[in-house]
């Protein structure tokens, strides 16, 4: 159970550590009543040793989150483990299509004391070189996953778990995208609409196009198989697992 105390603990102690990282970061407490922005968050938990292994026995109740202007973001929560301290652990990219994780190891979390002056010498010199180096890779990666925009025409290309992913070149296509219920991985450019929700990304399909039009750009669909057309409603795909469970497997 968290208390007031405890949640007070969590988000000083996260505060002080994002001013001691390197580059700029921010944080932002999640206390347990955000439970289903917890719930997204846990699901893109990019660890597959220590930190997973806690969430598998305790599911998260509070959290902070440190968040770097690319779009790099930590999550600091509780440990269960009887120690003072913390757990540290990195967040996947929520904008970015599961096969660009394919044979990227995870960049574990780890285990912080209750110090959070030295601990951030510890993740600046750990956690956050390997964070950087696989985020490095799965952007790389993602763009190998869609075919490129240009300056007069969005290419939307399939993507295998159902969504949506392009790289437009004008800025206002951009725009239009995002306000249209596409994600943005802030870094590589690359725009990612989710395919949970079929109708929804139908829907959003079909208005982009008379919204790009108006500026003069054109909307081409790509796929590696036969898709719907532009305007329908896709066939609901099979029930899929997780996000990170995806990640995961796909390697």
């Amino acid at each position: 159970m968290h208390d007031h105390d405890t949640s007070e603990r969590l988000a000083s102690y996260a505060d002080v550590l994002a001013g001691e990282l390197p580059d700029t970061w921010t944080s932002t407490h999640l206390p347990p009543e955000a439970k289903d922005d917890l719930a997204e968050l846990a699901d893109r938990v990019w660890d597959l040793d220590l930190v997973a292994a806690s969430l598998a026995e305790h599911p998260l109740k509070q959290a902070a989150v440190l968040i770097r202007p690319d779009g790099a973001q930590l999550v600091l929560l509780d440990r269960h483990d009887g120690r003072d301290g913390f757990l540290i652990a990195a967040i996947a990219p929520r904008a970015l299509p599961d096969e660009a994780y394919r044979a990227v190891p995870e960049p574990n979390g780890i285990a912080l004391a209750d110090d959070p002056f030295l601990s951030a010498g510890q993740v600046a010199g750990d956690l956050l070189a390997r964070y950087d180096g696989a985020l490095a890779q799965v952007r790389h990666n993602a763009l190998g996953c869609i075919q490129p925009s240009q300056p007069d025409r969005v290419v939307l290309t399939w993507q295998p778990d159902g969504s949506v992913a392009t790289a437009p070149v004008d800025d206002r296509a951009g725009a239009i995208l995002v306000a249209n219920g596409f994600a943005q991985d802030p870094q590589s450019g690359i725009h990612r609409l989710s395919g949970d929700d079929t109708q929804a990304q139908a829907r959003a399909l079909r208005e982009i196009g008379p919204q790009l039009d108006a500026l003069g750009i054109g909307v081409v669909m790509r796929h590696p198989q036969a898709r719907p057309a532009l305007g329908t409603t896709p066939p609901a795909p099979a029930p899929t697992p997780s996000h990170a469970a995806a990640r995961h497997r796909a390697r």
